[in-house]
């Protein structure tokens, strides 16, 4: 009897050891189980998309909680550059059609993965506090404005632009003394804002951010090309599916209603 009953409690003993192992196997299990890993995609943008992308990245990690949106702002120009020197990018937004078709002659963007995004204004700003009286554009040649803040031609978008409008009006050589150029265009805002300098030359759009300067005029469009915003995804992407789908909402009412909310207008709209 006694033996038997030895034999029932080695058996229970046994059997509570196994199910012992398969409950940790099964936890164990669960705890290796590798959880799904973030998709970071980087984004080179013009420095003049900062606040609307800032918004669209919120709204867009909410929609897609496996991504991870990463930007890189700067000047058109600068952002091209890096980006043929091999720096890594998903995605390039562009305030400049230049830029943008110069990475796709080099091949690093596909032609029929790029498209125009946006369209925006070039407007003349002054401090709120500004007692300049600006009438017209040839104003800016008065003694009373002693600096002017402008975008780096060569590398701003806006600065080029700009120099196209001034020219346009002849007056790009007469204000040269009084220039004070910027490495983008928030740079130039902020010129302004600190009252560093009398006038500056900056988008619509940023000039909407700002509670410290005013719209003294808004330069003709006949003045300057046509101010364009294409974005394209970048040949060397390595998630290209996640950097299509991202190009595609930025496409998408959604993205376009943030974007009008900061001042951009949607082409052939």
């Amino acid at each position: 009897m006694l033996k038997k009953m030895l034999s029932i409690l080695l058996v229970m003993v046994a059997l509570t050891g196994c199910a012992s192992k398969e409950q940790a196997s099964s936890t164990n299990g669960t705890e290796n189980k590798p959880s799904a890993q973030k998709v970071e995609l980087l984004i080179s943008a013009a420095a003049s998309l900062t606040d609307s992308l800032n918004e669209i990245k919120t709204a867009y990690q909410q929609e897609h909680n496996n991504i991870e949106l990463t930007f890189n702002l700067a000047a058109s120009g600068t952002l091209q550059k890096q980006i043929e020197q091999g720096a890594p990018a998903d995605l390039f937004l562009s305030a400049g059609k230049k830029q943008m078709t110069a990475l796709v002659d080099k091949q690093l963007i596909e032609q029929d993965q790029q498209v125009n995004l946006l369209t925006n204004e070039l407007v003349m700003v002054v401090p709120k506090d500004s007692n300049l009286a600006i009438q017209n554009i040839k104003d800016i040649t008065s003694s009373n404005v002693k600096k002017i803040a402008v975008g780096e031609p060569e590398s701003v978008p806006v600065g080029n632009y700009t120099k196209e409008s001034l020219t346009f009006y002849q007056l790009w050589d007469t204000i040269q003394a009084k220039t004070v150029f910027a490495k983008d265009v928030k740079q130039v805002l902020h010129y302004v804002e600190s009252g560093n300098t009398e006038v500056g030359f900056v988008y619509k759009t940023d000039a909407l951010t700002s509670q410290k300067v005013t719209v003294a005029l808004t330069l003709e469009p006949d003045s300057h090309k046509a101010i364009e915003y294409p974005v394209g995804i970048v040949k060397a992407t390595k998630h290209p599916q996640e950097a299509d789908e991202f190009y595609k909402y930025l496409q998408s009412k959604a993205a376009q209603d943030i974007f009008i909310k900061y001042g951009f207008s949607i082409p052939n709209q």
